[in-house]
C-alpha cells in the first residue's frame, strides 16, 4: 500500500460504499476543483459536509476494526 493507494482506496470507497458527492471527496483530498471563481484548493468549501463525511470515514474504519463486513483472504497452501 502506498499513499497514493490510500488515497484512491479511500476515494473509492467514500464515493461507492458511503455514498459521498465526489466535490466534497475532491476538496477533502485537496484536489484542485474547479468552482464559479475559477478557485483552485479552496480549503473553507463544504466544511460541515465534509465534517460529515470524515465521521462517516471513521465509522466505517471503526467498523472494519471491529470485524464488520471484513472478506478474509485465502491462505496459501
Amino acid at each position: 500500500m502506498t499513499a497514493h493507494g490510500f488515497r484512491a482506496m479511500a476515494r473509492t470507497i467514500l464515493d461507492e460504499v458511503l455514498g459521498v458527492r465526489p466535490d466534497f471527496i475532491e476538496h477533502q483530498l485537496a484536489h484542485a476543483v474547479k468552482d464559479p471563481n475559477g478557485r483552485a484548493y479552496n480549503r473553507t468549501a463544504h466544511l460541515p459536509e465534509r465534517h460529515k463525511m470524515m465521521q462517516q470515514w471513521s465509522d466505517y474504519l471503526d467498523g472494519l476494526k471491529n470485524g464488520a463486513q471484513v472478506i478474509p483472504f485465502k491462505k496459501p497452501a
